[in-house]
């Protein structure tokens, strides 16, 4: 066991780079590989809606704003911005001199090429509610964009960090199955090189960009699809970072060696796994039976067996992090007598003696979908099954490959029920996960949840600027959702990211760890891949 943490950079080198070509000579500095259980769906911010792609996309492109470490709005493609006092126009002031990676000035054209893409129906962009709520964008020269909302809009400047897409690359053609949503061209600090499926990405440093970087000068984004072989990669050096599982965190990524080669890091993620609901299949549509299989869940074990104690239950979608957290909405604490009692009432009932309920002829059995190389998915699968069973519901399990998961089942809604997870952005709209309207093609409401009151209470959260009133407005918003449980919402985990210890300039912030990725360095005596 004493070489574990050993691996020939040599030999890595030649498979990371091999088969490159020709190519233009790299810039000096070392590598970074990043791993992920899936792959890409698209390198295009405006069409990704996976974690998968928006990794990839954050390093490629830019938006006109970003949050800083601090998780303050701050200028990015933006230098700067003036509000009116009403609060409907922004005014953009652009950076001058930012290229894009194919040596194209940026300009505000492409700001504008942007936005009316966001709001074209033809595109299948889960993000154009935002945008739908402009009266007009303006570009009196090359570097000035001026939005006018039709009304107040408080997360404006935030989803002015979408990525800004170049015109020139996309103005022609069917934007959906542009070339360029597998070889994007950005202004971001990397530059797209290359795509292996199911194999790998390579990005390489941009050395025009517009702000002063660290000495990082290749990423390789290796696709895995199975955390327990990241890791095998990760002990092997074979990869330098990787969000670690609360048992590899605790009993696995330990002893001198791996301390001697990698930092971890532990602090709570603004995200949460939930098991949703197809909500048009007939066996989820009564609010009691959703509140049922809610209780019979024992999500304290699954804390404590999948997360080894790294995580909090929850009952609604916002972490304990967030400045709009309900610490007082509905909880559903494992209790099975009051699951079946909850299905009783709707009618659910084991008549034949199988264990099994029935209702108009119809068992309580159907499949739950996740993804492949989670396990700790798999492993909240399982535990749920257990549960399901001791109150009469049949739940069987299958897991998919990712990027057929999505494509086949999610997209189409073609799936009964799905255990899945949630990123959030840290303003607490969530106008695209839960507004009727965003059950269209494309949209994030994929299970199908309308509530008059939640699309009111969405629409004027939006539209709030005083803190407070927001404050009121989500703290409804969550009473609403925790008894109505779309989802049956389960956990916030914690982040556990382990980084190889040749990385100077990483530290945790309000925003994680990766909010000053463009300042890494490594010294140059520690340079692993020349």
């Amino acid at each position: 066991m004493k070489n574990f943490l050993f691996f020939s950079a040599a030999v890595l080198s030649a498979f990371l780079f091999a088969g490159c070509g020709k190519t233009a000579k790299a810039p000096s500095g070392d590598t970074i590989v990043f791993s992920s259980i899936g792959e890409p769906s698209y390198l295009n911010p405006l069409l990704a809606t996976d974690s998968a792609s928006g990794d990839i996309n954050g390093f490629v492109f830019n938006g006109l704003t970003k949050y800083d470490k601090d998780l303050k709005i701050t200028g990015d493609l933006a230098e700067s911005w003036d509000v009116t006092p009403d609060g409907l126009t922004i005014v953009f002031h652009l950076r001058k001199n930012v290229l894009w990676h194919d040596g194209k000035p940026f300009t505000s054209r492409d700001v504008l090429f942007t936005y009316e893409k966001l709001v074209d129906p033809k595109v299948l962009t889960p993000f154009s509610s935002d945008y739908k709520r402009i009266a007009s964008v303006r570009i009196p020269d090359d570097y000035t964009v001026k939005v006018k909302y039709k009304e107040p809009f408080a997360p404006a400047l935030e989803s002015w960090g979408i990525g800004i897409i170049p015109e020139h690359i996309f103005s022609k053609g069917d934007f959906n199955k542009n070339p360029a949503n597998r070889k994007p061209i950005g202004t971001g600090p990397y530059r797209f090189v290359r795509w292996d499926p199911g194999e790998k990405i390579i990005l390489e440093k941009n050395e025009n960009y517009f702000e002063k970087t660290g000495n990082i000068s290749r990423i390789v984004y290796r696709i895995i699809p199975d955390a327990t072989v990241q890791f095998l990669e990760l002990k092997k050096q074979a990869i330098d970072i990787m969000g670690l599982t609360p048992y590899q965190y605790k009993f696995e990524a330990t002893g001198k060696l791996f301390d001697r080669f990698y930092k971890k890091f532990n602090y709570p993620s603004f995200s949460y796994t939930y098991l949703g609901f197809n909500l048009k299949n007939l066996l989820f549509r009564d609010k009691k039976v959703r509140q049922a299989i809610a209780y019979a869940i024992d999500k304290k074990a699954i804390i404590g067996a999948v997360l080894q104690g790294e995580g909090v239950p929850i009952s609604a979608p916002y972490p304990p992090t967030s400045w709009a957290y309900n610490p007082n909405v509905k909880k559903y604490p494992h209790n099975s007598e009051k699951a079946k009692i909850l299905l009783e009432k709707a009618g659910w009932r084991d008549r034949d003696g199988d264990g099994i309920r029935e209702k108009d002829g119809r068992k309580f059995s159907f499949t739950v979908l996740t993804n492949q190389g989670n396990k700790m998915r798999e492993e909240c699968a399982t535990i749920i099954q257990d549960e399901l069973k001791k109150v009469g519901i049949e739940m069987k399990i299958r897991i998919l490959e990712w990027a057929s998961f999505i494509h086949q089942y999610i997209d189409p809604r073609k799936f009964e029920a799905v255990i899945l997870g949630w990123s959030l952005s840290r303003d607490p709209d969530q106008f695209s996960i839960w507004h009727s309207s965003e059950m269209r093609k494309g949209g994030y409401n994929f299970v199908s949840y309308s509530n008059p009151e939640v699309d009111r209470l969405l629409a004027e959260g939006r539209r709030t600027f005083d803190i407070e009133k927001r404050k009121k407005i989500y703290f409804r918003l969550q009473e609403i959702l925790a008894d109505d449980q779309p989802y049956c919402f389960l956990y916030v985990g914690n982040s556990l990211p382990a980084v190889h210890s040749r990385f100077r300039g990483v530290a945790v912030a309000p925003a994680g760890i990766m909010y000053n990725f463009v300042k890494w360095r490594v010294p140059e005596n520690l340079i692993k891949y020349k």
